[in-house]
């Protein structure tokens, strides 16, 4: 069973199986909205029960699973398709029904549209929609729900209101709506969240059900439009003015304008192979699904991964170079910058957003210095350095000073080392490295003090700042700056590289083998001289020791707390979390870091053994690519 995603820009989202739209997951629904977009996102519509009366014989085409039985709806399933919508097609005698799913960009909405042909007698076609009003991470267990409804005057259109004035807009044009008294779907039961050691069974509000009747011989478009009431959704006078074909059509222009945008595919392009065609095509329109619109400043972020996460600041800018700036989406990339800085404080970029309120949260060392790689990356595609020094020069010179002079906000504890110009991150009691799992206030991978990554950032973030006053001929800042850093990586390779492992401690005075020593020779500035024994020992050693066929493990087998497997209920999968399972966007930083080394390779028989593995790697990659992101998994496990 396949899961399938598809998007809104606005932190919304619809989401179901390929097994005739069963969902199972919580998080599955027609219509998820983000009434405060990217945040608050509430369970809508959880799907749609459909059924055909042909010569007055009725056949269902849902499938649910409640009190541990399947209704056989997808048994008339004949195929399930997905491109850039998914396509359910079903058969019932001769007749066709093929139902396509679509969300109204930048609306919360919900368009899903049927074409009946081949009937040949008098047929009814029912839409029964199944509702909540729920938190998205939660689970209904109501056994009355507490709302009214409105239905029109032509008894095409319904708005239902639930308590606080939670409305719900809903619609089918040339339909009759019935309604049902207080009528409950109980138990809907969601396997995958018993799976994961959940609460997995839910109940659901039936407020009744739309007929549509065809004549002989009547080939039917019918399209049902699901929306909040508010400023994002659409007003219930307008719920029954669409037309199908055009919301399709305008989603596949909006997306077929971005591949061409792309230039990717050009004539010109170097990708000859058509799987890689196909799978370029499929990353530009899973990129899509990533970049959301902000309410409170109206500028463009980025989704950490659905359906948990909202946006987090790290997972946008380890991500940055391919959501935005590889399909060159500039404007979007400028403004994702604009929004990661604007909510600074002293010297911390928020690493998250609460999805209730929206209030930043600073629990990061890394997010800030990741800044200054996205923005090196940017100049690198642009050449627009007036962008980076009119709207965000000063807040990276402010970030640099705070490093340097200390921060403890939130309880972070960041501050350079005035004695070996190293930078010290944390307490035993704060996770603020990207191994952030704590359990009952205990860390479990505990990384405070000098930690790899960070330093190796900080070195990076340095590095910048000297090219940047460099091109603006700026030569005291020139200086400055290049005398930490010296100072810096003098002591980074005088402490960090352990000789008995040939690799870096992960935390000075840790040495277990982990991926976070990549950073020293994956970044735009190497902290480690890539022609180097100490650059090439510790990348063989990670390459040994942790890369796998789907990405990196967290944690090299034989080291104390090593897991093999990630399963069980939430407390047993975060207690692993870090402990040796496989990420797979650490792709990205070991291919960073593989291209370092053939840059500064001088041996040519080395160099062209490197660039074969390059080419091995990036077949391995397209085929997690293609296995895993095109299908809406997170950029925080699939970048």
């Amino acid at each position: 069973m396949r899961e399938w995603i598809i998007t809104n820009g606005l932190g919304g989202y619809s989401s179901s199986t390929d097994f005739g739209g069963m969902n199972t997951r919580k998080y599955h629904g027609l219509l998820v909205a983000a009434i405060k977009p990217p945040y608050n996102r509430k369970l809508i519509l959880s799907k749609l029960d459909e059924s055909i009366e042909i010569n007055g014989r009725k056949t269902i085409l849902y499938t649910n699973k409640a009190n541990g039985e399947i209704t056989e709806g997808y048994k008339k399933l004949t195929s399930f398709e997905k491109d850039i919508i998914p396509i359910y097609t079903y058969k019932v005698s001769k007749v066709i029904i093929e139902k396509s799913i679509c969300m109204i960009h930048e609306k919360n909405a919900v368009a899903v549209i049927y074409r009946i042909v081949n009937q040949k007698s008098k047929t009814k076609f029912n839409l029964t929609p199944v509702l909540n009003y729920r938190d998205f991470h939660s689970l209904t267990t109501n056994t009355k729900f507490d709302f009214s409804q409105k239905v029109s005057e032509d008894k095409e259109k319904v708005q239902i209101e639930f308590e606080k004035n939670q409305i719900v807009n809903m619609g089918i044009k040339d339909a009759k709506y019935e309604v049902y008294d207080n009528d409950i779907f109980y138990n809907m039961e969601y396997d995958v969240e018993k799976e994961r050691g959940f609460d997995y069974k839910e109940n659901h509000l039936v407020p009744g059900t739309f007929t549509v009747e065809l004549k002989p011989n009547e080939d039917k478009e019918i399209v049902f439009i699901c929306s909040t009431g508010d400023k994002n959704g659409i007003a219930i006078d307008e719920i029954t003015n669409f037309s199908g074909k055009e919301i399709i059509e305008n989603e596949l222009n909006r997306i077929n304008k971005q591949i061409e945008q792309s230039k990717l595919l050009n004539k010109k392009s170097k990708i000859k192979n058509k799987e890689y065609k196909d799978l370029v095509k499929d990353y530009i329109v899973a990129t899509d699904n990533f970049i959301v619109k902000r309410q409170s400043n109206n500028l463009h972020t980025v989704i950490a991964g659905y359906p948990w996460f909202s946006d987090w600041s790290r997972d946008t800018l380890v991500s940055f170079e391919g959501l935005l700036l590889l399909p060159k989406r500039f404007e979007i990339a400028e403004e994702v910058l604009l929004g990661s800085i604007n909510k600074a404080k002293d010297g911390l970029i928020p690493n998250s957003f609460s999805e209730y309120t929206g209030k930043p949260l600073y629990n990061s060392a890394d997010s800030s210095l990741l800044f200054f790689e996205a923005v090196n990356k940017y100049i690198k595609y642009t050449k627009n350095y007036d962008f980076v020094k009119d709207n965000l020069y000063s807040e990276m010179k402010n970030i640099i000073n705070k490093y340097i002079d200390g921060i403890n906000l939130d309880g972070n504890n960041i501050y350079l080392d005035d004695i070996d110009y190293l930078i010290v991150s944390g307490t035993p009691k704060t996770q603020n490295t990207w191994m952030d799992v704590k359990i009952d206030g205990k860390a479990i991978t505990p990384r405070n003090g000098k930690a790899v990554e960070i330093n190796a950032l900080f070195y990076n973030a340095l590095k910048i700042m000297q090219e940047l006053n460099k091109h603006w001929n700026k030569k005291i800042p020139q200086l400055e700056y290049s005398y930490i850093a010296k100072k810096c990586k003098k002591s980074f390779e005088k402490y960090f590289y352990n000789s008995e492992k040939k690799c870096l401690y992960d935390v000075i005075g840790d040495d277990k083998i982990r991926p976070n020593q990549l950073y020293a020779i994956g970044l735009s500035y190497p902290i480690l001289d890539c022609d180097k024994e100490q650059a090439k020992n510790t990348f063989v050693t990670v390459t040994e020791k942790l890369l796998n066929n789907y990405g990196l493990m967290t944690l090299a087998k034989g080291e104390e707390g090593f897991s093999p497997k990630y399963e069980g209920g939430p407390y047993e999968r975060d207690l692993v979390y870090h402990q040796g399972t496989t990420w797979p966007y650490l792709l990205g930083i070991y291919y960073d870091a593989l291209k370092n080394l053939i840059k500064a390779e001088e041996d040519p028989k080395i160099k062209k053994t490197l660039k074969n593995t390059l080419s091995n790697f990036k077949l391995n990659v397209a085929n997690v690519y293609t296995n895993e992101i095109i299908n809406g998994n997170t950029i925080r496990k699939y970048m």
